[in-house]
């Protein structure tokens, strides 16, 4: 998922694409005078700027003091922000991160291309029994505030996961997920809640 495979160097034109994906995702379109407002304005993109760029830097030995400034800003930020997304994760392009606090990413799960992420989400291990791992989220994800998605778990494409809702097993794709624990309500998917993916 993504456009980064991991073990992968990635690109300039990788980064800045990311990059690019990542603004147009809160507002449908992009320019520089919006990624200078986002980047001093809005927690969410410039936490994920911060993830990209170090992903992008941490393979150039030449610009290692770069990616030193980064990371010293992107673990800054973890603090004051409350989110956590390790930037060695797979993540895929146009992340959303609508409000910051008690965001808790584990670095193996993987989330795809077009994905809102709320406050008070987890993606976390789960450490025994048959979902012992990580989740991956496909594509055009929502994930509503305070839910959590534990252990070995696939969440399909298109998926609404709901406020507080606990996932710990598979979501088909189109799905809308609610309760403790998740259980599938409906697929009307995450139309009207995923919007600006026509970067």
């Amino acid at each position: 998922m993504g456009k980064v495979q991991k073990g992968v160097q990635m690109t300039l034109s990788q980064f800045l694409f990311l990059v690019r994906s990542d603004l147009h995702r809160y507002h449908g379109r992009t320019s520089m005078g919006l990624f200078a407002h986002d980047f001093f304005r809005n927690a969410g993109f410039k936490y994920s700027f911060l993830m990209r760029i170090s992903a992008y830097l941490k393979e150039r030995r030449l610009l290692w003091p770069l990616f030193i400034v980064a990371r010293f800003f992107g673990h800054r930020y973890t603090f004051k922000y409350g989110i956590e997304i390790p930037y060695t994760m797979r993540i895929g392009s146009g992340l959303f991160i609508g409000h910051f606090g008690g965001i808790v990413v584990s670095g193996f799960a993987v989330i795809g291309n077009n994905c809102n992420i709320s406050h008070g989400v987890t993606l976390g291990q789960g450490n025994r029994g048959p979902r012992r791992g990580y989740p991956v989220i496909g594509h055009h994800v929502y994930i509503g505030p305070g839910a959590k998605v534990i252990g070995k778990v696939h969440v399909g494409d298109n998926v609404a996961i709901g406020a507080n809702c606990v996932v710990t097993c598979d979501i088909p794709d189109g799905a809308v997920v609610v309760g403790v624990p998740g259980r599938v309500i409906s697929y009307l998917g995450s139309e009207g809640y995923v919007e600006h993916t026509d970067y």
